[in-house]
């Protein structure tokens, strides 16, 4: 029985058919270089270019955040879900964030599964 983290898709751990998938399915994360401690700042999650119908589109997006240095990771912070046709991939949002840590999007792909991408936040003062 395979342990659910290895059914996940990454530009690094995609193999085979999997590979010609990584930029149309992997999600990209958007955030300023350095943001301040317990101040907002956007974040922005796109995937695709990518089909958008019933017989294959992105239907959800999970956005968790891994702060360096809690016991216990990763907080959850949004889960979406889009209507195929209706409804692109790509949403803006506001965090704020008291530590440094990695920005983590899980796309899933109605035909080719759940992919992972990610992003490093770093923050002063």
């Amino acid at each position: 029985m395979r342990r659910f983290v290895d059914l996940v898709y990454s530009q690094e751990t995609a193999s085979g058919e999997a590979v010609s998938k990584v930029e149309t399915h992997t999600p990209k994360i958007e955030v300023p270089e350095t943001v301040k401690a317990g101040e907002p700042f956007t974040v922005k999650v796109s995937v695709g270019p990518h089909p958008n119908t019933p017989e294959h589109s992105i239907r959800r997006l999970e956005i968790y955040f891994y702060e360096e240095g809690r016991a216990f990771n990763p907080i959850h912070v949004a889960t979406l879900e889009f209507e195929p046709g209706l409804a692109d991939p790509e949403v803006t949002l506001k965090l704020r964030v008291k530590k440094a840590g990695t920005l983590y999007a899980i796309a899933y792909c109605n035909l080719h599964g759940l992919w992972e991408g990610r992003k490093e936040v770093k923050v002063e003062g």
